[in-house]
C-alpha cells in the first residue's frame, strides 16, 4: 500500500489577519485543512468563530507594536512564516463630503497601513524560510467605484499598487505577492449593506441578477483562491490582481437595464 501523501501545505506556517471575520474564518479553516499551521489575528478578543485547530492571536494591524509582537511570537513558536493573508479591513459607506478626516485616517490605517505593517514585519521571517506567499485583499472597488464608498475605493486602489511594488521588490527573495479583489461576497459586511436598504429581498435579487453567474460569492469561494495562491501550483503567479466577482465587472452594466 502506498503511503499517504502529505497535505499540500504541510509544514508551512500561515498568518491570516482579520481571521475571525467572515472571509478570514473560511481562509483559516481551508489553510488548516490543507496542512498549514495557522494563526488567526484579529482585533477582537473573541475567538469563537475561529476553528479549534487554528491559533488565535489578538492584533491591531494599525499598530506597529501590535504587529511586531505577533511576528515575534510566530518567530519564537515556529521560526518561520510561509503564508501571509491580509484580510483585515473595514468599509465606510459615505461620499468624500460626508467622510470626516478621522474616518478617512481610520480606514487608511486599517486597510492600507495594516497591510504595509504586516508585510514590513513579516518579510524577514519569509526570507528566513526561503520564500513565501503574501496575499493581500484589494477589491473590485479598486478598479471601478460603487456610489458612496469613496474612502474605501481609495484604500483598495492603494493596496493594489502596494501589492505590485512588493512583488517587484521581493521576487528575488522567492516571495510572491498577489492581491485578491472580491466583488459581492456573502459576509456580515455585505449583510450590513443590505440591511441599510428599504426592500432587502428585492435588493438581494437585483444583486444576484446583475452577476453573469446568477449569484454573489461565498467566503469559501475566496478561500479556494487563497489556497491556490498560497501553494506551489501558483509558483509563477506574482504581482497580479485577481478579480473574483462572478463576472460582474466583465460586462457593460448598462446592457443589463
Amino acid at each position: 500500500m502506498n503511503a499517504k501523501s502529505p497535505a499540500p501545505l504541510s509544514g508551512r506556517v500561515a498568518l491570516v489577519t482579520g481571521g475571525a471575520g467572515g472571509i478570514g474564518t473560511a481562509i483559516c479553516e481551508r489553510l488548516s485543512t490543507e496542512g498549514a499551521t495557522v494563526y488567526a489575528a484579529d482585533i477582537s478578543g473573541d475567538s469563537g468563530s475561529v476553528p479549534a485547530q487554528v491559533l488565535h492571536v489578538e492584533c491591531d494591524v494599525s499598530s506597529e507594536a501590535s504587529v511586531s509582537s505577533v511576528m515575534q511570537r510566530i518567530n519564537t513558536e515556529q521560526g518561520r512564516l510561509d503564508i501571509l493573508v491580509n484580510t483585515a479591513g473595514i468599509e465606510i459607506e459615505k461620499t468624500v463630503e460626508e467622510t470626516s478626516l478621522e474616518e478617512w485616517n481610520r480606514i487608511f490605517a486599517i486597510n492600507v497601513t495594516g497591510t504595509f505593517l504586516t508585510c514590513k514585519h513579516g518579510l524577514a521571517l519569509m526570507r528566513e524560510a526561503g520564500g513565501g506567499s503574501i496575499i493581500n485583499f484589494g477589491s473590485y472597488d479598486g478598479f471601478i467605484a460603487d456610489p458612496g464608498l469613496a474612502a474605501y475605493c481609495a484604500t483598495k486602489g492603494a493596496v493594489h499598487a502596494l501589492t505590485r511594488a512588493l512583488a517587484c521588490d521581493h521576487g528575488p527573495d522567492n516571495i510572491r505577492v498577489n492581491a485578491i479583489c472580491p466583488g459581492y461576497i456573502d459576509t456580515p459586511m455585505l449583510q450590513s449593506f443590505f440591511g441599510s436598504s428599504g426592500d432587502i429581498d428585492s435588493l438581494k435579487k437585483e444583486v444576484r441578477r446583475v452577476h453573469p453567474i446568477g449569484r454573489y460569492g461565498t467566503p469559501e469561494d475566496v478561500a479556494n483562491l487563497v489556497n491556490w495562491l498560497a501553494g506551489d501550483e501558483a509558483r509563477y503567479a506574482s504581482g497580479q490582481l485577481w478579480v473574483l466577482d462572478g463576472g460582474l465587472t466583465a460586462q457593460a452594466q448598462q446592457m443589463r437595464l
